[in-house]
């Protein structure tokens, strides 16, 4: 006897589609205001990689949808922006993508990056060793895929370097939301990462199998995630509009 879907199942689809919304913005704000901050004071030992990856925790609590500027003292390492891609796929292939980009903080041998709305740290390399701390904003339920997509479009300096002395470095983002709807299929995502393993393993814990894929023979493997089903897909890319330069 097959159970038919009720108001509390649809209710719940409801409650999952919101929060994960909604959060999208909270996630991609937070880690490129706050969180940046949090990385470039601590430096980059283990123990203080770990506080960095429970800053940028808290941060994505905080964020804001509104214009932010956070001014940071870099006082070791290295802070860049990186070209890193986002696609969803149905069953004909690739049918959305977008340059979300990624911010990279690195010091010392560790590294802590912002992708896609996630935050990973660990030992720099893919060796496996990295963990994720902040997950990404993608969720299923009742049918319907949710997915939220940071977008950088980044500005002004690519990367900044400190040694010893601290170095102001100013992050202001502008975001835009754009929302849209992709018919009932097969789908699955893939995230552009240097962390595949901590990526995978997320995945995993949502019920997804995961391959991975280089799309544009860069070197750089897409961790890619199929969710079982047909499903619709709400997408969401908060396009930040980041500009990063040198001086308070």
């Amino acid at each position: 006897m097959t159970r038919s879907r009720g108001n509390g199942d649809r209710a719940q689809s409801a409650v999952v589609g919101v929060a994960v919304l909604l959060g999208i913005t909270v996630v991609g704000i937070g880690v490129l205001t706050a969180a940046a901050g949090a990385v470039v004071e601590e430096g980059a030992t283990a123990a203080a990689t770990a506080r960095v990856a429970d800053g940028i925790d808290d941060a994505l609590d905080t964020g804001t949808v509104t214009e932010t500027e956070t001014t940071v003292r870099l006082a070791d390492g290295t802070l860049r922006t990186a070209d890193r891609t986002v696609r969803v796929l149905g069953d004909s292939g690739v049918v959305w993508s977008v340059n979300a980009g990624a911010v990279v903080y690195e010091s010392r041998g560790r590294r802590v990056s912002a992708v896609a709305g996630a935050v990973t740290s660990g030992p720099g390399g893919r060796s496996g060793g990295s963990s994720m701390s902040a997950p990404p904003s993608v969720a299923a339920a009742d049918g319907t895929l949710y997915v939220g997509v940071p977008a950088l479009n980044a500005s002004g300096t690519d990367a900044v370097s400190a040694r010893g002395a601290a170095l102001p470095v100013t992050l202001r983002t502008a975001p835009t939301h754009e929302r849209r709807i992709l018919p009932a299929d097969r789908y699955r995502v893939a995230v552009e990462t240097t962390a595949p393993a901590a990526w995978e393993r997320e995945f995993r814990r949502r019920g997804t199998t995961t391959v991975r894929r280089d799309f544009d023979g860069d070197g750089v493997p897409s961790v890619v995630a199929a969710f079982p089903g047909e499903r619709t897909v709400h997408l969401v890319v908060h396009d930040l509009r980041l500009e990063m330069e040198v001086g308070a």
